[in-house]
């Protein structure tokens, strides 16, 4: 897992780190909004990073990493261009016209206590301007879910715009499947550690996810197209470079003409990327991510004398700027390319990832190492993207899932001592991958075996200490943690409020409830609920049969108009999204007809998924 080598030392990236800071948020600690005991950003409690690194607890190149990542507060890109970085995952940017008291303000971060105080420390320096634009790179939680502080600091008219497949994604990626991808975020990064020399240390593209209270305001401009341009306050020149299908399903990156700045969204950062995210997520293009690189070079390079993005720190200077993209560019291209030429040899995605290297020069370069995105899981995703999850032998395609199949290779090791025994000679010779696998088997035949447990956990603690990805080991370090059990395993601390939900369109919050309903306890069950949205003026027609939720929107109709459907409801946008969200838990007040059971089984047919699930034990399941 450690490297073996590393590019040489550059200060560049230390420079550049701190260059044009302002003003420091001191303490960089920030509490909840509604608990106000409860810390959901420390930056401070990353203060042991200015140690010398312990080489035994943490890859030299992922402590390099995270001390970059800790600089905090407001900097100035140049005149103009302020960013807010380290006090949330993310930055927040804000620039300003040149001849107004404009401001167009980029990405709001994770949260709204987060985005608050930074939009404080850019306040405290500018007072007299006057936020007249919100913009979102893309469809990341970390690049929106603070804009309810932007929106109570501006007032009314307020521009927003996002690209197009924002709001799309954006719910598909943190509701429809968003239980499962948070308490893996759990692991990827790392929110359970101690943040010391043993635990989190960051995860490559930051230090880690801020846990505050995330919403989602809609855009009020879609933009559709590469060329498109925003104005703000009738003075800032923004152009527009569509990038769909590249970091996340809708993005855009972002030129200044007036500054000859460039911000990347989160195309480029200082860190190979991922092509699939260890928490989950659709598998993007490395191919056309490339290919918006190099269009980015040829549309804007020439002219750039900055170029930033919403993670990490600028890059100053056309020439460097450019070497910046290009190197960029020709990562995801290598990547793509090379993996698709061994896919077509009949490698599979594990073999290829094998034995994958980059080339010299890029191997060589700090920006393209692997702190958040890794070559092997990369590799992996794009194998996936083409081929799948089957990899065309035909004993892969009907195995035994995890715990059938850790029973079956005990026995055949000879019980489950006998596997341990084994796993520790394979530890002692070094090979920690082959030893975890033998004491997975053994943990998910015997669960409760605390040796079995014990021995697992020091593999991952190991495995953790020499990753240099900062999410694979944070991976590892929490699945070790959650093999103690006196360490109760931790649920994410976001959550579908009823206010997030009221970013959905109809088709989506419906598809809410069909993917929460038990399906075989439905099995027996077929009735129609029309639901009339009284403040929308929409209806939707809700249909169950064998076990599946279907439906369509239908005419509105009042009180007075009879359905056909089993039940109708009549309420009001929030009031659906509370039904949702669990906010409302009954119709008391709401005008109805029809079968009122209907709902009520419904209801009872609602699951609620486990916010901890485990992850490293064998999980209950349910048919």
């Amino acid at each position: 897992m450690a490297s073996t080598s590393y590019p040489p030392e550059d200060p560049t990236d230390y420079a550049n780190a701190s260059r044009g800071l302002i003003a420091s948020l001191e303490p960089c600690v920030i509490y909840s909004d509604s608990d106000p005991t409860r810390v959901i950003w420390d930056n401070d409690s990353f203060n042991f990073l200015a140690e010398e690194c312990p080489s035994d607890l943490v890859n030299p190149s992922l402590w390099r990493q995270s001390q970059l990542c800790q600089k905090q507060g407001l900097f100035e890109v140049q005149p103009g261009i302020y960013q807010v970085r380290g006090l949330d995952l993310s930055n927040i940017t804000f620039v300003e016209c040149p001849n107004t008291k404009g401001v167009a303000v980029i990405d709001p971060l994770t949260c709204v206590e987060t985005a608050r105080q930074a939009l404080g420390l850019y306040q405290a320096q500018f007072p007299d301007r006057t936020i007249k634009a919100l913009i979102y790179t893309h469809s990341h939680v970390d690049h929106f879910g603070g804009a309810q502080a932007i929106v109570d600091a501006a007032g009314k008219g307020l521009q927003v715009y996002a690209p197009n497949g924002f709001l799309e994604h954006a719910v598909s990626e943190n509701v429809y499947a968003g239980n499962a991808m948070g308490r893996r975020a759990v692991y990827m990064y790392g929110e359970s550690l101690p943040r010391q020399l043993d635990g989190q240390v960051g995860c490559g593209l930051g230090l880690t996810a801020s846990t505050g209270l995330s919403g989602l305001i809609p855009p009020t401009t879609i933009i559709n197209r590469t060329g498109e341009k925003i104005i703000v306050d009738g003075d800032l020149e923004i152009e527009c470079q569509f990038t769909p299908g590249t970091e996340a399903p809708a993005e855009m990156n972002l030129y200044f003409p007036q500054y000859n700045a460039l911000c990347m969204a989160e195309n480029a950062t200082h860190t190979l990327h991922n092509i699939q995210t260890l928490r989950g997520a659709l598998v993007r293009d490395a191919r056309v991510w490339a290919k918006y690189l190099d269009e980015a070079i040829v549309r804007y390079g020439k002219d750039s004398d900055v170029v930033f993005s919403s993670h990490h720190w600028p890059t100053w200077g056309k020439e460097n700027v450019n070497d910046f993209l290009a190197k960029q560019r020709d990562l995801y291209a290598y990547m793509h390319n090379e993996t698709l030429r061994l896919l077509n040899t009949g490698q599979t995605g594990i073999e290829i990832a094998e034995h994958f290297r980059l080339p010299p020069s890029l191997n060589s370069t700090w920006s393209a190492r692997g702190y958040y995105g890794s070559l092997s899981h990369n590799v992996k995703a794009i194998y996936n993207r083409y081929m799948g999850w089957f990899d065309g032998n035909p004993a892969h395609l009907w195995e035994h899932p995890p715990v059938a199949s850790a029973e079956r290779y005990v026995k055949c090791m000879g019980g489950v001592q006998k596997v341990i025994d084994l796993a520790k000679q394979f530890t002692d010779e070094g090979d920690l991958r082959f030893a975890a696998t033998l004491l997975n088997h053994a943990v998910y035949a015997d669960q409760n075996n605390a040796q079995a447990r014990s021995a697992l956990a020091s593999v991952y603690t190991k495995l953790g200490c020499g990753a240099e990805n900062g999410t694979w080991r944070n991976f590892y370090l929490t699945g070790a943690r959650e093999l103690n059990p006196q360490n109760k395993p931790q649920g994410s601390q976001l959550a579908n409020s009823a206010e997030l939900l009221m970013a959905l369109d109809l088709e989506q919050l419906f598809d809410t409830i069909a993917i929460n309903v038990d399906g075989p306890k439905a099995w027996s069950q077929s009735f129609t609920i029309d639901f009339m949205i009284m403040d929308m003026s929409k209806g939707w027609h809700l249909n169950l049969s064998n076990g599946a939720v279907t439906g369509h929107e239908i005419e509105y109709r009042g009180p007075s108009n009879a359905t056909d459907a089993s039940f109708t409801i009549w309420l009001t946008h929030m009031d659906l999204a509370s039904l949702i969200a669990g906010d409302r838990k009954n119709l008391d007040g709401l005008t109805t007809a029809g079968d009122v059971t209907c709902w009520e089984t419904l209801a009872s047919l609602l699951t609620a998924p486990d916010p901890a699930f485990a992850i490293v034990t064998p999980r209950a399941i349910s048919g």
